[in-house]
């Protein structure tokens, strides 16, 4: 049974536990039903955000329960996170997509958009890559990062832009056939 929900609230959460109870039974102990939107509210803000993530990254089994396939990897500032009165940049993250299971598998903030390079390797360094193709854009087309992508035996597609240096030429000369066509 594959689920496609997007939760806009603790009322929503309650109508999807009540709507899929059945199924929710073949992996907890529910005895007694569904909680009250009330109940999962107080339950989500006693959750420390940084133990949810950490557990989330090193679950043992979550190898055996997710099929990742191709992970994106991308930085977005997020929109209204910016007081330009108070001269405060918006908030810049960096986020692990599954996209076999409409998933984000991790974020990190990052303290700007030239900070990206740095918050990939630690992203990628809590991430189970293994078998997973991994793509970034032109922004983390680094050494590093292709290194820590390969040590978690999964393989990379990376965007390339001409701004870094001879890299876009040796790659195009990669694919110039002898007719000076190019094999794209």
């Amino acid at each position: 049974m594959k689920l496609a929900w997007v939760a806009q609230g603790f009322e929503e959460i309650e109508d999807f536990g009540n709507l899929h109870e059945d199924w929710l039974k073949t992996y907890l102990t529910l005895e007694n039903g569904i909680s009250s939107h009330d109940t999962i509210r107080r339950v989500f803000q006693s959750l420390n955000p940084q133990t949810l993530q950490e557990l989330f990254y090193n679950g043992p089994k979550r190898s055996r329960i997710f099929s990742l396939k191709i992970v994106l990897i991308d930085g977005k500032t997020l929109r209204g996170s910016h007081e330009r009165s108070k001269g405060l940049k918006g908030l810049h993250a960096v986020s692990a997509w599954s996209c076999a299971n409409g998933l984000s598998l991790g974020q990190l903030q990052a303290d700007g958009e030239s900070n990206e390079i740095t918050a990939i390797p630690e992203l990628i360094k809590h991430l189970m890559l293994k078998g997973a193709i991994v793509t970034i854009d032109a922004m983390g087309c680094q050494k590093e990062i292709a290194k820590l992508i390969r040590e978690q035996e999964a393989d990379y597609v990376f965007g390339l832009k001409g701004n870094q240096g001879s890299l876009e030429e040796s790659v195009r000369n990669c694919f110039k056939l002898n007719d000076g066509l190019f094999l794209l």
